[in-house]
């Protein structure tokens, strides 16, 4: 069981008065935590091709908060200045699994809204600039100290400077300050403007929830039911009168247009598999996780003590309150005609021979597993 990292104000409170609300400081989150990997160790996974990575440099070459976007080599780490500069490499959880860990840390919010772990690095008055982000994140500091100042609330009509490609705020106004010391966390919901300093070296750990935007829900879902549609279905004139004008498109046109829609919007099995896969698509639907070689015998494999683990890349939901039961992994709606496989699947319980006992025992079990294995979702651990 891992401990609360909410402290005091325990998840029932945190969900009810804070989650997406207002920001939240927790002290001693994390009692005695130290960082998982080194500087020099984050600093090595920003020269793997397979690693987003960037550097931000308050006063850059090419002007005030330049944005570089590696990967990075040992000699760009040895030209940077001194200070007011930050590293930031992503998804993290998905290299180290020791990061990948933190993550139980935060089962009191939906898995399937998890977005990544990224981890920071700056040296004295390193920082990233005063910004706001459209999805939750809470800052857990690693290793040193930064001095975070929380602002109002912004939108996208918030002024921001022009100067850079960062999306810097062109004024900010400190309503609260907070100096994080290791194993503290600031929670920060969307929306709300934030600008964190180091106060000598430190590191500080991202924990963000992803959340899809109107715009990106209505194209997805949009070409997704598009594919389902007859391409012989289309747009019918309702019955037209002599009293038409030139030019004119009648109201009763743009209702049959409407009628279109609502019926799109209100087909909840569409609705609901368009959910499932787009909310478990993998961070980085590039990166090939498939193994190299399978047990000849899966079954035969976790009776003799095998081990079957998530792969830290992969995503699991399950979708139960209308039939047909749904799993949906990496982005993909699997036929899963056992609801307590798919709860297992996207718990954190061990896999092993044991807790798959009555799914093997079924060929179509059997084969769910084994499909999992080689698509690389679920692997075969030493």
């Amino acid at each position: 069981m891992t401990t609360s990292v909410l402290g005091e104000i325990g998840e029932r409170r945190f969900l009810r008065e804070y989650w997406q609300r207002k920001p939240l400081l927790i002290r001693r989150a994390l009692p005695g935590f130290q960082s998982p990997l080194t500087p020099d160790e984050l600093a090595g996974l920003a020269l793997e091709e397979e690693v987003e990575s960037r550097l931000v440099l308050e006063r850059g070459r090419k002007g005030p908060w330049e944005l570089r976007n590696g990967p990075f080599t040992a000699e760009d780490f040895a030209k940077l200045p001194k200070t007011r500069w930050s590293l930031l490499v992503q998804a993290v959880d998905q290299w180290v699994p020791e990061v990948h860990a933190l993550r139980a840390h935060f089962d009191f919010l939906p898995a399937w809204r998890f977005d990544d772990l990224m981890i920071s690095y700056a040296p004295d008055q390193g920082g990233v600039g005063p910004h706001f982000d459209h999805y939750d994140v809470f800052l857990l500091q690693a290793m040193g100290r930064r001095r975070w100042r929380i602002g109002p609330a912004c939108t996208d009509a918030t002024p921001v400077r022009t100067d850079t490609s960062l999306r810097i705020l062109e004024h900010f106004e400190t309503l609260e300050e907070f100096v994080l010391e290791p194993g503290d966390m600031l929670y920060i919901p969307p929306g709300v403007s934030h600008w964190g300093i180091a106060e000598g070296e430190c590191m500080t750990f991202s924990i963000g929830f992803r959340a899809p935007s109107h715009a990106e829900i209505l194209v997805d879902i949009a070409n997704g039911a598009a594919q389902r549609l007859d391409e012989g279905l289309r747009y019918m004139d309702p019955p037209l009168g002599s009293d038409v004008q030139e030019g004119e498109i009648p109201p009763a046109a743009l209702r049959r247009v409407q009628r279109v829609l609502q019926e799109m919007a209100a087909d909840s099995e569409l609705v609901r598999e368009w959910f499932g896969r787009y909310m478990t698509q993998r961070k980085y639907a590039d990166l090939d996780i498939t193994p190299e070689a399978l047990p000849d015998d899966l079954r035969a494999w976790l009776r003799a003590g095998g081990v079957l683990e998530r792969h830290p890349a992969s995503r699991f939901a399950w979708s139960g309150a209308e039939a047909p039961f749904m799993l949906f992994v990496d982005g993909e709606a699997l036929p899963c005609d056992d609801p307590a496989l798919a709860r297992l699947l996207c718990s954190r319980a061990p896999l092993d021979a044991r807790a798959l006992k009555p799914a093997l025992a079924r060929q179509p079990g059997r084969a769910l597993l084994e499909e999992l294995v080689a698509r690389g979702a679920l692997y075969c651990a030493d």
